[in-house]
Order: structure tokens, then sequence, then C-alpha cells
């Protein structure tokens, strides 16, 4: 073996092919279970409707547990591709970063599409024990197999195709070894087939389960407008649906869209009742929605903020925000935009700056033509927006304390463990809702509290005690702990605190950071006494799961978990000396703790006996100090002081774990 010392040209390890997929799944697709990688098949499927050649798109789950996506496209192309001297259908199944996604000129293969990034089809592949591929083109049925992302069958026409028949049917066998679960989730797979249905008209949607024989087809005859009044199922509207599209044509006038780019929509307002959001790009699901949303929001607002002006129905104090017009909005969004960019390649949420001006201009002009042609729907839609606005001024006062009979009323996000133990009893505020999912069937319920966050929490280091609570995440967790804001001169008790442990638990990424900054802001300024009393940690969670293959009878398989970069490369030492190359290692990161499934949430995270946490701790410092340190760090009027102490000290910075 060579000395670990040594450090040279053979020391750089490039992989190749599709092994990059194989050994970080986690960073071309979500693990929790194979739907993501079938989804992809579904979104090339999706994309030969979107370009006009399909107009069926059938899904099979078959009983040995594959499943096959069947189209009547035009057929992936079977001759050689000039440049990597192969099949064109096995290098789309082979290469990373290969596709007709990509050829965006005019006579391109796809002018929109959602699969951009094309490693789409060829994740599936690498993360398949077996993948078939049959192909009718020209005349010819083709066929190619593979095998943990390696050709077994090379391509071969097997036949002739039915006269004018075409398309591409691929039939994958996911690897449980890659999932958390081998198993897809059925309700999920069957949103994702029945949107395609609402959005592509004209294409039958179909899903056919052998084992139990049953087939579903979806067909919206009234597209979007109905699958949305399907949602709120029959909630009173304010005013009827508004239901539109609109898409740009040739370059004229400089607004930089290109032909075709622009969304189509369908939008209610009610009054009460629970709230139906969905949106797309490309046919795409953005499930965390991003700039597209962002579009329509202001496009809504713009335009009743001009109707308001122009009827001048606005009542003298009232200042309309956005999120009063938006706030008891329903809808459905399918943007249509020539090169996406997304956050990460799952696709969750649309990053592309251009869209908020997109969307915005699309929907904005044909909203407000159609508020002022239909005036006393107008008023009713301005009248609904300007009471969200009064409800929102009113509470932004001061604010105290929610309180019913005597007692605190716990926030709803709150899942309350069973345990009267103070001492034992622990909350941890969760960074996001997917992760309070994972938290919330992983942790031991006894003891374990959970309060999911959304986004991150006010900066609080400014704010008046008697406003605090104006903000719901604070408010939230003041109920949840059971304290009120103090000093640490204050008289004002802890003795109602309901956890011994107040565990801040965010990604251990820049964002989950600051998330961390903002709650210690908020602990340290508001409720210090938790702090000097011990109650408040920061959970430590991994950022990276190394897979250790087994090694005969006495040696399974493990996992094992980094903290760090620097805690993986000691790991990687580690399992050199024990005998285990290191091309034998699967090496995963977490992007976050909502990809962590709730056995390793709970065996990294959770779990009191394996996690590891900080206690935060005042220090030595003297509290003045400290204090004008926050004010610097925090201070929204500190800026040129946080800029000037960050070139003085900005190469200081070290990760103290």
């Amino acid at each position: 073996m060579s000395n670990p010392s040594d450090y040279n040209a053979s020391s750089i390890t490039v992989l190749k092919g599709l092994e990059p997929v194989k050994q970080r799944p986690g960073m071309y697709t979500r693990t929790e279970n194979p739907l993501h990688i079938i989804q992809e098949v579904i979104d090339n499927a999706a994309d030969e409707a979107i370009a006009g050649f399909a107009k069926s798109i059938l899904v099979t789950v078959h009983v040995d547990g594959s499943i096959s996506v069947a189209d009547n496209g035009r057929g992936i192309p079977v001759e050689l591709h000039p440049v990597e001297n192969a099949p064109t259908v096995e290098v789309v199944f082979t290469r990373l970063h290969a596709g007709g996604k990509f050829n965006k000129g005019a006579g391109g293969a796809y002018s929109f599409s959602g699969g951009l990034h094309g490693v789409g089809v060829s994740v599936t592949n690498a993360l398949s024990t077996r993948l078939e591929v049959e192909v009718a083109r020209e005349g010819g049925m083709h066929r190619l197999v593979f095998a943990a992302g390696d050709v077994v069958e090379p391509l071969a026409r097997i036949g002739d195709a039915p006269k004018k028949a075409s398309g591409t049917r691929v039939r994958a066998w996911p690897d449980a070894k890659y999932f958390d679960s081998p198993t897809i989730p059925m309700g999920e797979l069957e949103h994702i087939l029945r949107s395609k249905a609402v959005l592509l008209p004209g294409v039958a949607v179909t899903l056919h389960i052998e084992r139990s024989g049953e087939t579903k087809e979806w067909a919206y005859k009234d597209g979007m407008r109905g699958y949305l009044a399907e949602l709120l199922d029959g909630t009173d509207l304010v005013i009827p649906m508004i239901v539109g599209e609109k898409y740009a044509g040739k370059p004229t006038n400089g607004d930089g869209f290109a032909e075709g780019e622009g969304a189509a929509w369908a939008i209610a307002w009610t009054e009460e009742g629970a709230l139906a959001r969905e949106s797309y790009v490309n046919l795409i699901p953005t499930p965390g929605g991003g700039t597209h949303e962002s579009g329509l929001r202001d496009g809504i607002f713009q335009a009743v903020k001009s109707f308001v002006d122009m009827h001048s129905l606005l009542p003298k104090g009232v200042k309309l925000l956005p999120e009063d017009v938006f706030g008891r909005a329903s809808f459905l969004l399918s943007a249509r935009i020539l090169d996406p960019s997304f956050q990460g390649q799952t696709k969750d949420r649309l990053n592309s700056r251009d869209a908020v001006k997109l969307v915005s201009a699309m929907f904005r002009d044909t909203f407000e033509l159609w508020l002022n042609e239909h005036v006393e729907y107008g008023k009713k839609l301005a009248e609904l927006s300007i009471k969200q606005a009064q409800s929102r001024q009113r509470s932004a006062q001061k604010v105290e304390k929610k309180k019913g009979s005597g007692v605190a009323v716990l926030p709803g996000k709150l899942t309350d463990c069973e345990s009267d133990d103070i001492e034992r009893n622990e909350l941890f505020l969760v960074e996001g809702d997917s992760a309070g999912g994972s938290a919330k069937q992983g942790r031991d319920k006894e003891f374990q509290a959970l309060l999911p966050l959304r986004g991150k929490v006010q900066n609080s280091w400014e704010v008046e005690p008697d406003r605090l609570y104006a903000n719901v995440e604070i408010h939230n967790i003041a109920v949840a702990i059971g304290v009120d804001h103090h000093t640490l001169e204050s008289d004002t008790s802890i003795d109602g605190l309901r956890y011994g442990k107040v565990i801040i638990m965010s990604d251990a990424d820049v964002d989950g950071s600051h998330i961390q900054c903002l709650l210690l802001t908020l602990f340290f300024r508001h409720f210090p006494k938790l702090i000097a009393n011990g109650n408040i940690y920061v959970a430590k969670p991994p950022l990276f799961r190394v897979d250790v293959p087994g090694q005969g009878k006495n040696r399974p398989p493990r996992k094992i978990y980094a903290l760090d970069e620097n805690e993986l490369e000691a790991v990687k030492d580690k399992l050199v000396k024990e005998g285990i190359k290191l091309e034998a290692l699967s090496i995963s990161r977490f992007k976050g703790l909502g990809e962590m499934s709730s056995e390793q949430l709970w065996d990294t995270t959770l779990n009191p006996d394996t996690r590891r946490l900080v206690r935060v701790e005042f220090g030595d410092y003297p509290m003045e100090e400290t204090i004008a340190k926050m004010n610097m760090l925090m201070g929204k009027g500190e800026a040129s002081s946080r800029r000037e102490w960050l070139e003085v000290h900005g190469n200081e910075v070290e990760a103290d774990i």
C-alpha cells in the first residue's frame, strides 16, 4: 500500500460514464424511493407530447416490480450518432448531458422541455438493475437492453413496426440498493400522471397495474378549470374562476421573451377552506414553487392594485400588499420557458430570474382587462383584499400571545410528545415541512416534540418586545416552549418551560446556518434565560453517508456518517486501513435534512446515543462586548460596519465543530 501522505496524479479518481451517478445518486435524484427516476421517463414522453408528436402515454406497473412507460411519439433515433459512433438511443441512456433538449435553435428536437440537464434517463439507467428500450421508428421495431447501466443486448432490429406506428417504450427495474425504500408511492405516481392529463389537452394518459388488473385513464374535458374545481371540492368562490393563457409571438418589442414562451393559468379566490396550489414548468411539477409563482403573484397584485386605484376603493390609512391579494388565491400555473433553470437536478423549484417578468407580463394585462370588463366582480375581489390588508395591519400593532382559558393554545404545526418529564423532553425546531415529516416518523414520540418552521424567521434583534409576536413563527416558538419574552434582569420566570432541551435542527448548508443565526439571535435577545439555563442546543446533522459493502459473514454492510469533508477523509482513511478499497464505497452527500429517511434522521440527528448536539452558552466574554458585537452583526443600520469587519476578519473563519 502506498504511503498515505503521498499525493500525486494517481491520487485523482476520474469517474467515467454513469459511475458518478452510482457513486453519488443523491446528487442526481431523490433517493427516498425510485419514483423520480421513473418520472424522468414519463417527462420524456410528455416532452414528445409538448412538441406535438405524442397523443398517448401509457404507464404500466408490472408484477415483478418493474415499470414501463410507452408513448406514440417519434421514437428515439436509432442511427449512429455522428460524434459518439454509437446508436443514438444508446448514447441517450449511457451518456450524462446527452439529449435532444440541448438543441434549442430552429428545427431542434424540442422547443420547450423540462429535461434540460440531459442526465434524466441516463440516471434511470444507472440506478436500475435492468432497463429495456423498444423503439418503433421508420417502419422498424428496435430493441436495446442494459444491466446496471451497461449494454447487455446491443441495439437490434427485431421486426417490422405496424404501419405508420412510431414511439418509445422504456421498461426499468429500479435497483433497491440505491433507495431507502424500493416501493413507489402510487398516490404520488397517480398525481403526476393526472397532472400531465390536465396540462396536455388531447393526450390520453393511462396507468395500468398488472397485479390488480386495474386501469385508470385521465382526461379533463375542461382542462385546468375542471382540475382546480375538483381540488377545491365545491368551496364557494368569491368571483368566477379566472382561466386563460398567453404566449409570446415573434420578438418585436425587445421584451426578451422567446417565441412561444408564456403561461396558462386557472385561479380561484375563496374566503375560507384549504388552498390548492400547483405549478409546473414545461409540465415538470415544481412543488417548491419558484420565480414563475412569484411572477403570477406580482401580476395579480399589479392588476388588482391598478383596479383599486382607478375606482378609488382603498380606505384611508390602508396599504395594499401582494400577500393581501394573493393570500386567499388557489391556482394552477403552467409556465412554458425556453431554457429554464431549476434548483438542483430534481427540479423542485424554478430559479430562472426572467420567469418573474415573463409570467407577470403575460398575466397582468389579461387580468386587468377582465377586471375592468367585470367591475362588480372586480369590486368583490378588491373587498376581499382590503379585508385581508386591514386584518394584517391590526395584527401588526401590539400583539400578545394568544391564550385560551388561561393556558397557551399550542400551535397547530407542533407535534408534541407524550411525557411530562420536562428535564427529559426535547423540542426540535425543524427547517421546513419535508424534514419535519421525516423527523415526525423517526422521532421517539414519548419525549421528542417537533415544530416545523416555514422559511427563515424574522431578524428579531431590533424588534420591540410588544411587536415580537406579530411574527407567526416567533409566536409559535414562544407558545410551544411555554416561556414569555424577557431579559436577564427581568423577573419573568421560565418555570413554564415545557422542554428541557430546545434544539435547532437545520440543514448543514449556508441557508441552514443563516436559520441557526436568526434563531440564536431570537433566543439571545428575547429569551436569554434559556441560554443561561443551558436549554438551547444546535443539532449537527452529517453532510455525507458512506455505504460500506459487506465482507464475508462476519462483516455485514455498514452505513457510516461523516459530519463534514474533513471527517469524510478520516472515515475513508480508516476504511483503507481496514483493507477496503475506496472504489467499493458509495458516498452520498445530503443536500438537506428533507433528503434523509426517518431511519437516517434518527440515527444521525435524533437518537441521543448517536447524535451530535452543541449546547449554546454565553461563554466568558463580557455581556456588554457580546451585545455590541451582535449589534454590529445583526443591526439593520450596521451594513458598513459589517463590511469593514468582514474585510479585516473574513480570512480568519474556521470550522470549529
